[in-house]
């Protein structure tokens, strides 16, 4: 199968593609209108997904290529992954922020070989099924994936601190998150053939929305489908159960940006933006999106003030 047979079944596939993780728990492939017709010549546009970390990277993207000389167009909350990757491939953007994890699902045929978890192993896999015209950038530290998260009270009562713990108590206790986590190897499948862990029961909620938090904290589950940067992990003092054998994919944010843009300038300017961001920062600046609701653009910029992209001299 070529690369350009790939994107064409990644954009057919909709839905069924694994989902970006998301903060907000929004789900980022909503129908939302199409981005405009074409990137004005001489300028950069870049696109986000519909949810706020997405359009916060996206604005970090902007202002960190802006500071570079660059002129940039914004054309943000596009929506569906079929919808901004068919706007990749036409022009009409030029580059989006997107995770490692979730790009080699929507890309591979049958999802996500198993086997490919860490950070690595996710972005060397992920140079092999790109489409023709597209390319990645350096990935960042920053991580937003899958987890299994307790309250503290639970971490406490059954000594919780890593998913293998739960191995011996699981049968007590129900879990809850997005409906397709009971199919995927990195979910229930991936937990009870690597970990032995299978719940009482669980329950389909949201991907890592409201729903799954509200059902955590109200106690109608014990254990949560949730993504790491998401803010109720702080504001509520949730416990994030590690995952030693990697279960859950990595997805490293990473610049998604047509070749055709993948001029030195601007490769040199991402990748100096991308050292600089680590999981617990994305978490942080979110936080001021999601619960201080900041403006994205402040947020943004007080991100680079506080973290100085560093662009190696041409």
């Amino acid at each position: 199968m070529n690369r350009r047979t790939l994107l064409t079944m990644a954009l057919a596939s909709g839905a069924g593609s694994t989902l970006a993780a998301c903060g907000a728990g929004d789900d980022p492939l909503a129908s939302e209108p199409t981005p405009a017709a074409s990137s004005a010549a001489g300028s950069i546009t870049i696109g986000s997904a519909n949810f706020p970390e997405s359009e916060l990277l996206a604005e970090m993207y902007a202002q960190v290529l802006e500071a570079a000389g660059e002129q940039v167009q914004r054309s943000f909350s596009i929506g569906s992954r079929e919808v901004y990757l068919r706007a990749l491939e036409d022009g009409s953007i030029d580059l989006i922020p997107e995770y490692t994890g979730a790009l080699l699902a929507a890309f591979s045929e049958g999802g996500a070989p198993e086997g490919v978890s860490t950070s690595e192993e996710v972005y060397g896999a992920l140079q092999d099924v790109l489409p023709d015209g597209l390319q990645v950038l350096e990935q960042s530290q920053a991580e937003d994936k899958d987890s299994l998260s307790v309250t503290r009270a639970t971490a406490d009562q059954y000594g919780l601190r890593a998913i293998p713990d739960l191995a011996p108590v699981a049968g007590q206790l129900v879990a809850g998150g997005a409906p397709e986590f009971t199919e995927r190897y990195q979910g229930l499948v991936g937990l009870r053939e690597v970990y032995g862990v299978e719940f009482a029961e669980f329950r389909p909620l949201d991907a890592g929305g409201p729903l799954t938090v509200q059902a955590l904290l109200g106690g109608d589950i014990q254990v949560a489908n949730i993504f790491t940067t998401d803010s109720a992990i702080e504001t509520n003092d949730l416990v994030v159960l590690e995952d030693p054998e990697n279960v859950f994919l990595a997805q490293n944010v990473v610049p998604l940006i047509s070749a055709v843009r993948d001029e030195t300038r601007v490769a040199a300017a991402l990748n100096a933006f991308s050292a600089t961001l680590t999981t617990e920062k994305l978490t942080e600046y979110l936080a001021r999106v999601q619960v201080d609701r900041e403006p994205v653009v402040d947020v943004a910029r007080a991100y680079l003030a506080d973290n100085p992209v560093q662009v190696p001299a041409s």
